[in-house]
Parts: structure tokens; sequence; C-alpha cells
């Protein structure tokens, strides 16, 4: 059965180029980039061209970029390193609406004294900046605000968050995870301290992330050990996933016209077509200021995962919400903080596109998702009961 990969928020297929370049540094160059001796050398020479890649990708320079593991050591060891060069400040702000990397994070900072401030959204997923402004303090030692959101692609205006934050003397921090490769990011024109992005978010593999430390901030290491990363992360490199992620910020930094015009035309077409053929659905977040790959839409009535069961069927891949939070029994945090009914924040599907999609796979989920909630409807009797309402009326 083909597989229709409808899931990209929640990770991406390698890219072949990726692969191909990774290879070699799993058996021929298998030398640790910290040894002396040039068969070490020449693999240190691979991981500098990488890390400039990266930097290209989002308008930095080499030296500002960090390699860890992944979005969430970047997020987790970007919120560390403030508190604690500036150990006199116990105030952070952060939105309602992050992801799990920020918000169980917090959480527990919260726990252990430090006052967290956690901004809300309108109904269309949206900040209020004149809010924000008036909730940074003297007190405040770091902002964390998404740059875009991993449910509903509602893109978040943080150059101008970073301005203010700037403005006060305030550390501000990214978690830019869905956005980098997706849209334009220049940091040489904006006043970003930190940013996080995680390479399997942008067809590279899993277990490589990267953190942009602005030059000049002053950086509290998260990972203590050997002197990899100019002392900023102890850990010998993971070689091959380190090159990966270079050679797929490059691929990135060529496909985002693509992105932003083929893959954005695919997902209006699935959108448009699921609201006119499904009754009683809505999309959830800004439509106009969003990611150019992500829609998620609420059904009422019937139960996300159901959706999804029915969908994998049909080799439908899709998601009721972020991955990193599927288990819960819980409606979608995301969706809470924004107001949508309980009746269809249970409903809730996030179709996440990728520049490997066809309209021919788009073609055909139009087709069968339609079905699939007459079918979960007709089960349904809260939906009957509505149904039987609306004919009364």
């Amino acid at each position: 059965m083909r597989t229709i990969y409808l899931d990209n928020n929640a990770t991406t297929q390698v890219a072949g180029e990726v692969l191909e370049v990774m290879l070699p540094y799993f058996d021929r160059f298998y030398g640790n980039p910290s040894s002396m001796h040039s068969f070490g050398g020449q693999v240190a020479v691979q991981i500098r061209e990488a890390r400039q890649q990266v930097a290209d990708l989002i308008g930095a320079t080499p030296e500002e970029i960090i390699f860890t593991s992944c979005g969430t050591e970047s997020d987790n060891t970007a919120i560390r390193s403030a508190l604690a060069t500036l150990p006199h400040k116990r105030h952070i702000v952060t939105s309602r609406v992050e992801h799990p990397a920020i918000q169980v994070l917090v959480g527990r900072l919260a726990n252990e004294g430090y006052r967290v401030t956690e901004l809300p959204v309108d109904r269309g997923g949206r900040l209020d900046l004149a809010q924000y402004e008036q909730s940074l303090t003297p007190d405040t030692a770091i902002v964390s605000l998404m740059w875009a959101n991993n449910e509903t692609g509602v893109i978040f205006p943080v150059e101008e968050a970073a301005r203010i934050a700037q403005q006060k003397s305030v550390i501000f921090h990214t978690d830019a995870v869905q956005a980098v490769g997706k849209i334009l990011i220049d940091l040489k024109q904006s006043a970003i301290t930190m940013l996080s992005l995680s390479g399997h978010k942008l067809h590279a593999p899993k277990g490589i992330g990267a953190l942009y430390v602005r030059q000049g901030t002053k950086f509290s290491p998260f990972l203590i050990g050997g002197h990899q990363e100019r002392g900023r992360r102890g850990g010998t490199e993971n070689t091959p996933s380190i090159i990966g992620l270079g050679k797929a910020c490059a691929l990135a930094g060529r496909h985002l016209e693509e992105e932003n015009t083929r893959v954005k035309i695919l997902r209006d077409k699935l959108e448009n077509a699921i609201l006119a053929r499904v009754p009683n659905s809505r999309v959830n977040g800004d439509r106009h200021n969003r990611l150019p790959n992500t829609s998620n839409i609420s059904f009422e009535y019937v139960e996300g995962e159901a959706i999804l069961l029915l969908l994998n069927e049909f080799g439908i891949c899709a998601s009721s919400g972020s991955a990193c939070t599927s288990g819960s029994l819980q409606p979608s945090h995301v969706l809470r903080a924004m107001g949508v009914p309980f009746t269809m924040a249970h409903g809730s599907i996030r179709f996440s596109l990728s520049i490997y999609n066809t309209e021919e796979e788009i073609d055909l989920v139009i087709d069968q998702f339609p079905p699939v909630i007459e079918r979960l409807r007709a089960l349904s009797p809260y939906w009957k009961a509505d149904a039987v309402s609306c004919a009364v009326q």
C-alpha cells in the first residue's frame, strides 16, 4: 500500500542527498575530529563546512552555531544559560502555546522558585505585543517565544518581540524548530539572542540540532565535558549527523521558494476542498500568517484519533497535534489556549506537507477524507442529536 505522508511537522524523511553525504563518515572517515592526526583532521574540515551551511541558512556566522542533539536540548540550553549568567534575575516570559520542550521546562523552573509569565493568545493563535511588552520587567532574565507553532503553523512576530526585549536589555530566545527551512530567516537583521533548530524537521536525521548564540552573549554550557564546540557543549561530535544537517540546510535554502509557492498551493487545495466537502469543520489559527505547509482543521463530534486510524487504512499519515503529546487523552494545550470549543478540539487533525508531496497525493486525500468523517459521524450520538436539533429548527 502506498504511503501518503502528511506529518512533516512531526518528522521528515531524510533527503537522499543528505544520506549520501553522511554514509562515508560511518566507515571510511570515522576519525575523531578533535584528534591531532590528519585522519581526524579531515573530518574536522567537514564539520566546519557544515557549520557554515547551517549559519548561511539563518543569516548567522559559523562561530555563532553550537551543534546539539536536538531542538529540545537547544531550548533547554538557551534558557538555562540565561538563568545561569543572570542569577539575580528570576523572571521568565513565554507563551501558553509553546512546545513541551519549553512548557515543561519552565513549569519545573516555576517549582524551583522562578516567576513565569505565560502570555495568552487570541482565537487565531496570535500574541498581543502590547501585553507582551508590559510583561517585561527589570527582573526578566529571558523571553522564549516560538517562531512558528508546531500544531497550527501560526507565525509569531518574533523579530519585533526581540527588538522590544533588546530595548529592555532582556535576552530573547526563539524555538524556530518549525520555521527554519520554511520561511526566510536572517539573524543579521534581527535582535534575536538565541535560536533553536532541529535537523529532523528539515530532512536531516533525528538526533541532531543546533543552537544559535549571538556573538558577545554570555553563555553557560548545559553539557560539561571536553572542549568541543569551543567549550560550549561537551561530547564527541556526532559527525555523520552534523554533516547531514549541513547538507540539509544547504538544500533547504534552495527550496525556500518552492516551500512558499508549490507546497503552499497544495496545502491550500487540500484545506479548501475539505472545508467545502465536510460540514461543521474549521481551520484553527490565523490562515494568513502561518507556515506554508501546515493546516490544522477541527471536525465537530468526532475524535481525532479515530480519524487517524481510518486514514491509516488508506496509507495516509497525519497527526492529531504535536507528536510529543500525542499519547495524551487531553485536548491539545494549543487549541485550549485558543479557545477552540471542546466538541471540536478533540476532533483536530494536522496536515503538514513537504516538498516531496505531489498533487496526485493531495487529490487522493481529498477523495478519501470526507467519507472517513461521514463514517465516524454516523456512529456518533452527539452528531445525530445535533442533526435532529437542526432539523427541528
